[in-house]
This record gives C-alpha cells, sequence and structure tokens, in this order.
C-alpha cells in the first residue's frame, strides 16, 4: 500500500507542474497591460513602469513563471497588490468557506444519489425507479445558478425561510443553527447536478452487481433482499461508484465559484472573480493552484480508496 501511495504522489507531480504552466500562461495572454489596469487613473508612465518593475512584470514571461514557481516550492505564493496581504493567507482564510460549501454538497449528493441509485436499481421498471429517474433527469437538466436564484427568489424574497446571501448574519450571533441556515439553499443548489450523476451511475453499477452469480447464490441461500441489496451488492458496486464520487468531488469544488458569486458565500471562488476584475493577478494564479492541489489531493485519497475495496488496482 505504502508503494502504491508513493506512486499516486509521484504521479500527481507533473499534473501540478502542467497546471502552473496553464494558470500562469493565461494570466499572462490576458490583453493590455496589468500594470496600467491596476493603477486606472494613476497610470502615468512613471508610475506603471514602477509598478512594472515591483511586480517583475518587467522581466521575460520564461523567468517569471521559475521565479514564481520556485517561490511556490519554498511557501511563498506571492503578495496580492489588491489586498496588501500574503496571497496565500488569504487563500486558506477563504477556503474555510469553500470547504464548508463543497464539503456539505459533497457529503449530499454522495448519501442521496448513492441512496437514490440502489434504491432505483433494487426496484427496476418499479414505480420507485421511474420516480427517481424523472426527478434525476430533471436536477441534471437544471443549471445550479439558476436555481440558485430560483431558490433565492422563491424561499428567501418571497417565503423568508431562509437568508438570502451570505455564510453570517451582519449582527447577532454565529453558531452552528446559524451557520446551517445560511447553508442550506447554496449546498442544495451545488449539490443537484451531482447528485443526478451520482445516483444515474450508482443505479448501472448495481444493476451490473445484482446480474452476477454470487448475488443468486446469496439470495438461494436465504439471505434476506436487504441484506443481498445493502450488504453483498453495495460494496461490490462502490468499486465502480468510488471513482465517480471523486470526480463529483471536483464538480462541487468547482462550481463552488459561481454558487459562492449567486449566494454572495465569502469563498475562494468569489475571492477569484473579485481578483480577475482587479487584475490581481498574483492573488489569480495562487488561488487557482491551491484549490487544483487539493483536488489532486483528493483524488489520490479516492484512489487509495478504491485500492482498499479492490486490491487488484494496486497491481
Amino acid at each position: 500500500m505504502g508503494s502504491y501511495i508513493l506512486k499516486r504522489l509521484v504521479s500527481a507531480i507533473p499534473v501540478l507542474l502542467g497546471i502552473t504552466v496553464i494558470v500562469f500562461a493565461i494570466m499572462a495572454l490576458i490583453p493590455g497591460d496589468p500594470a496600467t489596469a491596476i493603477l486606472g487613473s494613476y497610470a502615468t508612465p512613471e508610475n506603471v513602469e514602477k509598478l512594472n518593475r515591483d511586480l517583475g512584470l518587467d522581466k521575460p514571461a520564461v523567468q517569471r513563471y521559475f521565479i514564481w514557481l520556485f517561490n511556490m516550492m519554498q511557501g511563498d505564493f506571492g503578495r496580492s497588490f489588491s489586498l496588501n496581504r500574503p496571497v496565500l493567507d488569504e487563500v486558506l482564510d477563504r477556503f474555510g468557506a469553500t470547504l464548508v460549501l463543497a464539503g456539505t454538497s459533497f457529503v449530499l449528493c454522495s448519501l442521496i444519489g448513492v441512496a437514490a441509485g440502489v434504491v432505483s436499481a433494487a426496484r427496476q421498471y418499479g414505480f420507485a425507479d421511474k420516480a427517481i429517474t424523472f426527478v434525476v433527469l430533471l436536477g441534471i437538466s437544471i443549471p445550479s445558478f439558476f436555481l440558485g436564484m430560483m431558490m433565492i427568489l422563491i424561499f428567501a424574497v418571497q417565503l423568508r425561510w431562509f437568508p438570502a446571501s451570505g455564510m453570517w448574519p451582519i449582527y447577532g450571533d454565529r453558531n452552528l443553527l446559524v451557520l446551517l441556515d445560511h447553508l442550506l439553499m447554496p449546498a442544495l443548489a451545488l449539490a443537484v447536478v451531482a447528485t443526478g450523476v451520482v445516483a444515474r451511475l450508482s443505479r448501472s453499477a448495481m444493476l451490473e452487481v445484482l446480474r452476477q452469480d454470487y448475488i443468486r447464490t446469496a439470495r438461494a441461500k436465504g439471505v434476506p433482499e436487504r441484506g443481498v441489496i445493502w450488504r453483498h451488492a453495495l460494496r461490490a458496486a462502490m468499486v465502480s461508484i468510488i471513482p465517480v464520487l471523486g470526480i463529483q468531488a471536483g464538480f462541487v469544488l468547482s462550481g463552488a465559484v459561481y454558487i459562492e458569486m449567486v449566494f454572495q458565500w465569502p469563498g475562494v471562488g468569489r475571492m477569484l472573480v473579485d481578483a480577475i476584475l482587479k487584475r490581481d493577478i498574483l492573488l489569480v494564479q495562487g488561488g487557482v493552484v491551491f484549490v487544483a492541489a487539493c483536488y489532486v489531493g483528493f483524488n489520490i485519497v479516492v484512489d487509495v480508496a478504491q485500492s482498499l475495496l479492490d486490491p487488484r488496482i494496486k497491481t
């Protein structure tokens, strides 16, 4: 197991290096002079030249990339000019809010999606299967940002059941119940599409397992149907379901960007949008690389979990 984990960690290095190259190249190819855009009305030739020198923009692109990469490897992601603080400190402060939102959405889509897929497969062609299939297809077809706006309009503006935006109230207590009150709508809006994908693929995986000979043998031996479904079939199907969960973890993490904007959630996604509008290059690059590294790390965890269920994967 140790050698398998080490091999997966080593294989992640070129992926992360590729991400840094892509992020740096995209920011370098954005039209216009970043220093002029940053300074605005104060963009005199002297000020532009000084800011380019301070940001290192007067150096060739290849040299800038390797300086930035070498600093990141030492834990220095640079300094945000718009916030006047280290990029890594800002990203870590914001990532907690993103982790709460994306983590809650991931738990919801995993639990609801797998349960819906199992029930649908166990009741194939029955009423439950048709109802779940209809709801799943409807959920996959609705964009998360549109669903979020509709939820705000109905549940926050008209019914006034939940707050419309933010993670905490401006005034008042900040406890778990208050957090859940603010979290429910954005987490559900973000989880809907992922839940539909997990449910569909869980159903397919379960149907394949339920056709196996050992399942028929378990039924012939008198094992209760509930035990056959949840104890035998689901465990075998999880080998195919776990990679899907890993992909959906990336989906909810990336989808948090627009959900955070819709619900004004103070996470990394909202930070990145603000940084792009302000042309805060180092903050954008550092934020994207940090989130990508988290996604790669989570996929390694998923691969390890899958190998524990199916030892053949390590060979």
